[in-house]
């Protein structure tokens, strides 16, 4: 039986929601006992994780555009364009964690936080793209969560400016058009429990791969 593209989002969101105890970075942001140091390590591999996904969501929406499936290319598409805003708004916390120029050039990435952007990598080069659309979806509910936390905890807990907090709001804030993008994209290729197979492992995967970025960055 044929599923609504909502009703599809709605199910894996739920599979697929993290345990309140799966990341052990945030609480600790939260209460403001992580360091200024990891607060800065956070910006420096999210510096790498921007700049490998913009290139997946670009390549995805070309290869939407080419198999002529026009609701995931503006997905996908959409995806990019926020990737660079997200890009422009993090210098400025990069600077609030004491951050320069030769910090970040010479920061060298971790394993642990970097498996997630290879995972998407993957996917931009093996996964059909209403899947993928489906399971990016699933997992952005967890990381908008997270990204409303700590820009919270930012302010109360370290003094952050306004300025500073602006990546962590972007992706914390609601997003409808994105959205209707994302249901769009799902329904183009995705239309019951069945199909939605592969989606949920790729969503498995990338909320597994999202807890590692968090956590190698608590247990550094």
């Amino acid at each position: 039986m044929a599923d609504t593209a909502r009703e599809l989002v709605e199910r894996i969101t739920a599979e697929l929601a993290p345990a309140k105890d799966a990341n052990r970075l945030v609480p600790r942001i939260a209460d403001g006992s992580a360091t200024i140091h990891t607060l800065g390590a956070l910006a420096l591999e999210q510096r790498h994780v921007i700049g490998s996904d913009l290139c997946a969501f670009g390549f995805l929406a070309e290869r939407s555009a080419d198999a002529g499936n026009p609701a995931c290319a503006e997905f996908f598409a959409s995806l990019a364009a926020g990737e660079r805003i997200a890009l422009e708004r993090l210098g400025a916390y990069e600077s609030a964690c004491g951050l320069d120029a030769d910090s970040v050039a010479r920061y060298e990435p971790l394993a642990g936080c970097q498996a997630y952007p290879a995972q998407v990598a993957w996917l931009a080069l093996n996964g059909e793209p209403p899947s993928v659309a489906l399971a990016l979806t699933a997992n952005f509910a967890a990381w908008g969560g997270y990204c409303a936390t700590v820009a919270e905890a930012l302010r109360v807990r370290y003094g952050f400016s306004e300025e500073a907090c602006g990546f962590f709001d972007f992706f914390a804030e609601p997003a409808p058009d994105l959205e209707r993008q994302a249901l769009a994209a799902v329904a183009s290729g995705v239309r019951s429990g069945a199909e939605a197979v592969p989606a949920r492992r790729y969503g498995r995967l990338l909320q597994t791969y999202e807890a590692m970025f968090w956590n190698t960055l608590a247990d550094r």
